[in-house]
């Protein structure tokens, strides 16, 4: 079977075109990915057909700051299927200022070995 993917790795945009065929278990194995100009288009065409990722940005719960809100990224990407977990635990929290950027909020956060991090000072 073909998949059609659009790659977001870079400003190109390039239209990808992967073969891929199912196995019994139900995953897929990629034979071929084509339409790429760079080879970062073929390992993002691999790794989101496979396995998808993403990085989760969001806010938490912000006292005694300038703001009522802290703005909040995850250190690494989290698999697709667990961004709700992530965000269930991310809604949880509240900080006190002073934080400062890069301030670890949530520390290997729902135990995937990523951090949820402050993305600002306040």
């Amino acid at each position: 079977m073909k998949k059609e993917l659009t790659c977001i790795i870079c400003p190109m945009g390039c239209r990808l075109e992967a073969d891929c065929r199912a196995t019994a278990d139900g995953s897929l194995i990629i034979d071929a990915v084509t339409g790429n100009t760079c080879p970062r288009g073929e390992k993002y065409a691999r790794a989101e057909l496979t396995h998808p990722e993403r990085t989760v940005t969001s806010t938490v719960v912000l006292q005694n700051g300038r703001y009522r809100r802290l703005p909040v990224i995850t250190s690494g990407p989290v698999p697709k299927e667990r961004i709700f977990d992530v965000m269930r635990e991310i809604h949880a929290v509240s900080v006190c200022a002073p934080v400062r950027i890069h301030d670890i909020i949530i520390e290997n956060v729902c135990g995937l070995g990523v951090d949820v991090i402050a993305s600002r000072s306040i």
